[in-house]
């Protein structure tokens, strides 16, 4: 059976080497490591803690990633805007289709949400769904307030 809850230390999970796409790599010797902490029943949305040490990289996304930066620091030029500085605390979305230079200045830890998107038909119907069988009777008020 799945487990219902999932759950993490930041500072004790165990990452394991990820390494950057070498031809991704710009300056310096960036080392990857992450840890996944949960996956959807469905395979489009993950949950992962990432670090990397210090060096300047590209990154691709395939996928909507949104950030929360944990430790350290970056320098971000997204798609050719001016270079801009996140630290602990920050949240950054990146949307399916962009294009960062990461520029990590000592080391960064990073928790990352990351999610697959659904076509537009697709996310219509799942929306259809879901509020259709929120008007059923006996569901919880909370699910048919979303």
């Amino acid at each position: 059976m799945r487990e219902l809850v999932e759950a993490a230390h930041c500072e004790t999970v165990e990452l394991k080497p990820s390494p950057i796409e070498p031809s991704w790599i710009i300056e310096g010797h960036p080392e990857a490591r992450s840890h996944l902490v949960s996956k959807s029943a469905c395979k489009t949305a993950w949950t992962m803690i990432w670090s990397c040490t210090e060096g300047k990289f590209n990154w691709h996304y395939d996928f909507d990633e949104t950030v929360v930066i944990l430790e350290g620091s970056i320098m971000l030029e997204v798609d050719g805007a001016p270079p801009a500085r996140y630290g602990a605390g920050d949240v950054i979305l990146f949307r399916t289709g962009a294009h960062a230079k990461w520029h990590v200045e000592d080391r960064v830890k990073k928790v990352a949400f990351c999610r697959l998107n659904n076509p537009a038909p697709l996310g219509l119907v799942i929306r259809a769904a879901k509020k259709l069988k929120s008007l059923m009777p006996g569901q919880p008020v909370a699910s048919r307030l979303s």
